[in-house]
Formats: structure tokens, sequence, C-alpha cells
């Protein structure tokens, strides 16, 4: 947990550490798939180091041009520094990169490896719908992220179903490509395949579960850091509302990056239970601010 005046959160700590633990065996069995499919131990290591350090050193970069966002400077956005200035005053820790997605999609997500190395991006959509105190507890949400670090958790997640991902696409490409005669190169292609076919399976459900207790612990702190739960309260239902008014083309665009959210962009389909789901209910959301304006006196 880093050390800032955001409320630390022991749950967060533990899941953190528990899923790193997980993925970095998922990742060792990749590698191993991958050396099994390629007949290279060497090649598969340099495969699947090469692919993580690429994840994990230009995720911010790589976040940022996925939803088309750009950095701004304070002479470009100064009402947005300013407010992520006092925010990160207030919190005692690094102001991260700030940046604007040209989009209606009403959201925000933080990125980067470190809290030195971290951005954080707000959408036009966002800034057209919220007030000035709706818009500082969100951000004061995303800082929390970024200081809890569980923003570096879910760029490593990212890279296990990334690497999967490629592995799945390199053997079935080789598969077709060798003679269909040749029963062993089949075979491998079917081990190798169900191999990364799991591994993404249980990194998907890892990630999930994780993305939903680090948006409680985001909410959490960052409501206690601002001390107005209400202002969030009111974001979290302005936003939520709002989406269903989103194209849903756009929102089909943007859905690979619900883990990162605020909101998840939703077209309306329905989940395979809850357990898919990368935020938690926003009924469950709202009662833990209810909460916590009891407990800060607010009510």
């Amino acid at each position: 947990m880093a050390r800032s005046r955001f409320a630390p959160d022991r749950g967060l700590s533990a899941r953190m550490g528990l899923t790193m633990v997980v993925l970095a065996l998922l990742y060792v069995v990749l590698i191993g798939a991958i050396s099994y499919g390629t007949s290279s131990i060497w090649l598969g290591v340099i495969i699947g180091l090469g692919v993580f350090w690429g994840q994990w050193y230009f995720s911010d970069k790589l976040a940022l041009a996925g939803m088309g966002a750009r950095e701004v400077s304070p002479q470009e956005a100064p009402e947005l520094h300013a407010m992520i200035d006092r925010l990160c005053a207030l919190a005692d820790m690094p102001k991260p990169r700030v940046a604007i997605a040209d989009t209606d999609i009403p959201n925000a997500f933080a990125a980067g490896r470190s809290p030195e190395r971290a951005v954080v991006a707000v959408t036009t959509g966002l800034q057209g719908r919220l007030d000035e105190r709706e818009l500082e507890a969100v951000l004061s949400h995303e800082l929390s992220h970024v200081a809890h670090r569980d923003v570096l958790v879910m760029t490593i997640a990212s890279v296990v179903g990334v690497l999967a991902g490629f592995l799945t696409r390199m053997l079935l490409w080789s598969g077709l490509s060798r003679n269909n005669n040749n029963n062993n190169a089949a075979v491998m292609v079917l081990v190798v395949t169900v191999v990364a076919a799991v591994v993404y399976g249980v990194s998907f459900l890892l990630t999930r579960l994780l993305s939903r207790y680090r948006e409680l612990a985001a909410d959490r702190a960052g409501a206690i850091l601002t001390g107005q739960p209400s202002a969030l309260a009111s974001a979290l239902t302005k936003i939520s509302g709002d989406m269903a008014r989103i194209p849903k083309k756009d929102l089909r665009a943007a859905e690979p990056y619900n883990a990162f959210f605020f909101v998840p962009a939703l077209t309306g389909k329905l989940d395979i239970a809850s357990l898919f789901a990368s935020h938690p209910p926003l009924d469950k959301r709202l009662d833990q601010l209810s909460r916590i304006s009891v407990e800060l006196g607010r009510e």
C-alpha cells in the first residue's frame, strides 16, 4: 500500500498479494506452454518476458491510446489540473499526469506502473455532466487507485490475458500451416491451446474479483479523503443513469477497458452471473457511501 493519506485497506492488500502469487504461477505455466509449443525454452522465456516488459512499461500509453486520450498541460486544462493539485496535496502523494479523452462516454480511469508514472484521465462527457464537487469526488476515487497501487496489479494481470491470447493465436496459425497428417503437431497445438484457454479463464476471474473489491476500496478511500461521500454517490448515480443514453457502438468500443473505469461501459446485455462483472452493483456502492456519511457525521 502506498504511503499517503488515503485510507489504507488491509483487505485490498491481502487480495492483491494473493492475486499476484497466483498470476505469477500462471505466468510460469504460460512460459512453459510457449516453450513447449516452440520447442525452445529460451524462445519461450524471451517471448514471455518481452510481452510482460512491453505491457508493464507502456501500460499508461496503451491505456491512453485505447481511449483516444491525450495528456493536457495546466495551460490547456487549468481547472482540472488545479483540482488534482489540491487532491494530491491533501493526500500527500505525487501528482500524476493529466489526460482528457474526447468522447461523450462519461468516465474516468487511472493507469501506470507506479505513482510516479501514473496518469489520470477523464472524458469530456464526464466533465460536461458533473459539477465541481462531483468531479472532485471522482478524481479522488481515481487517485486512490494510484495510491493503493492496485493499478499496477491490474496492469500485470492484463499481461497474462494478453500473453494467453497471443499464444493461442500463434499456435492456431502454426497448426493450420502444418501438414494436416502430422498428428503430433495437432496434439501439441490442442494441448497448448487448452492450457492457454484455462490460464486466460483463471486470470479473467481473478481480475474480476479483485476489480470489484478495489472499486469499493477506492470509493471508501476517496470519500473519506474529501469528506464528501454524498458527492461521490451523486456522481455515481448520474453517470450510471447517463450511460444508458450512450450509443451502443461507443460502449462496445470502450468495454475492453471496463476494469479500469470509474463506472463500467455496459451495452445492456446481461452478464453470466455477477461473477463476471468488473464492478460491484451500484446499490452496494451507494450503501457503502451512505454508511461512510454516517461515520463522518454527515447524514
